[in-house]
Order: C-alpha cells, then structure tokens, then sequence
C-alpha cells in the first residue's frame, strides 16, 4: 500500500461538512470520487478532523491509500481539474504508511470571525458572524483568556457523552487570543485538540458574556458543571475557519 498525504483549502458553504453525510453533498465524498476517477481505484479519504455544515478551511489535512504508485503532480493538477472551484487540493505528497490524518495530529489552530459593526460587509457576510450589538473588548478578552489551559470541556460539546467527549473531554488550549481588525474581530484557538462544535460553543459563551447576558464567572461554573444543557447556543458555523494542524 502507499499513502498520500494531501493538504486542502475549501469553502463550506454549499456543503453539509467535511465528512460524508445521508443527506447532502460532503467534501470528503467529492474528494473520494475525484481521487477514483483518477486513479480508478477507490479509496477511503480520511480527514483530520470533521468540520460542520458551513465551516471552511484554509488548510485541511487528509490521507488516502492505494495500490499503485502515482506521480504527485499529476494526482494535483488532476484533482484540482476535477474537482469544483471551492475545494482546491493545495498539495500531494507521498508518505510513510505510520501516517495517519486524524491519529497522527498533535494540534489544531482555528480562527473565528466576527464583524462587530453596524453592517457587515457584503463580500465578509458568509465568513464572519455579524454581531450588531455592544460588545465590550476588554470582557471579550478576560472572557477568552478564562479558557486557556487544561479543562474538561464537556458543557461546550455537542454530543458530549459519545464519541470522542465520552471517551475523554479533557483538552488543553493554549492560545485564545482576540485580535481587533477594523470592525471585526478574529478569535485565534490553539490546542492539542478540539471537541465536537467545542470552537462554536465557546465562542457563544464568548459574545453572552461580551454582552452582558452571562457573567464572566460563569464560565468556570460551566467547566465545573461538565453539562451541555447549562451552555448557551453554538455560534454560527460560517465565522469558523480550520487553519491548520500541526504534525
């Protein structure tokens, strides 16, 4: 068997998510066709991660295996002839088959955008989260900070007693920061890894306390809680961007 690693750069928003889904089109099920068309071998695409409905990515990790050997620059230039103009293969590189996408990570760093202003701009509207209200910065960032190190994070995971979260909801973030752009804002989280919508989820709690709907100290309560149910909403999925992960 071979393995090729290949980096990926899509845009969410038609898609029902990265991972292959009954009732809508996914970017892994358009990659898996691609590849087969290509190489006439079917293969089992396998991300890093699942990102939901409406989320992008700048740069997605996934690895394939197969039979035959293939040249590296005819596997990109074809995959990217193939495939729609919103899912760009950004790289294909052969790998040792110990490489896993998902079991081989060690960090992940995503980005969330919100425009904070009255409007938001019209080509920003499908990548940031528009916030109209007040939102005080400084309690934005005392409020981001309450989140970094190493906590169980079950009251800010859907599905919070299955899959990964059941098995162990502890992660550690090491960076949560808030950097000010204009009318917007990108919050920039760095950890070893990330539960299910746990990035949405925190960002919800986030913007209620910014708001002034939740205290700051209820942030620690929730961690303590380790219940979903006491947490606000998810924020939209369509501010969230996958950046990068780190091998």
């Amino acid at each position: 068997m071979i393995t090729y690693k290949l980096h990926i750069a899509y845009d969410g928003t038609n898609y029902h998510g990265w991972q292959i889904q009954p009732n809508g089109i996914s970017i892994q099920e358009l990659i898996q066709e691609a590849v087969h068309t290509l190489i006439q071998e079917k293969v089992h695409v396998i991300g890093s991660g699942r990102t939901d409905q409406g989320v992008h990515a700048l740069d997605q990790v996934a690895h394939f295996r197969c039979m035959e050997a293939h040249d590296t620059t005819r596997l990109f230039k074809g995959l990217n002839g193939i495939l729609p103009k919103d899912i760009r293969i950004l790289s294909v590189t052969e790998c040792p088959n110990s490489f896993h996408a998902q079991q081989s990570a060690t960090g992940k760093e995503y980005h969330y955008k919100l425009a904070l202003g009255p409007i938001v701009m019209p080509h920003e509207r499908l990548y940031r989260w528009h916030v109209p209200y007040k939102i005080d910065l400084l309690l934005l960032k005392e409020a981001a900070s309450q989140f970094v190190g190493t906590h169980d994070f079950r009251s800010f995971a859907n599905s919070a007693h299955t899959g990964a979260a059941g098995k162990n909801s502890v992660r550690t973030i090491t960076h949560l920061d808030v950097v000010v752009e204009g009318e917007g804002v990108t919050l920039i989280f760095k950890g070893n890894g990330f539960l299910y919508k746990m990035v949405r989820n925190i960002v919800g709690m986030l913007i209620n306390v910014a708001s002034g709907k939740r205290s700051i100290a209820d942030i620690a309560a929730l961690l303590a809680a380790k219940d979903r149910r006491m947490a606000p909403m998810a924020s939209p999925p369509h501010g969230l961007f996958l950046v990068k992960v780190s091998y």
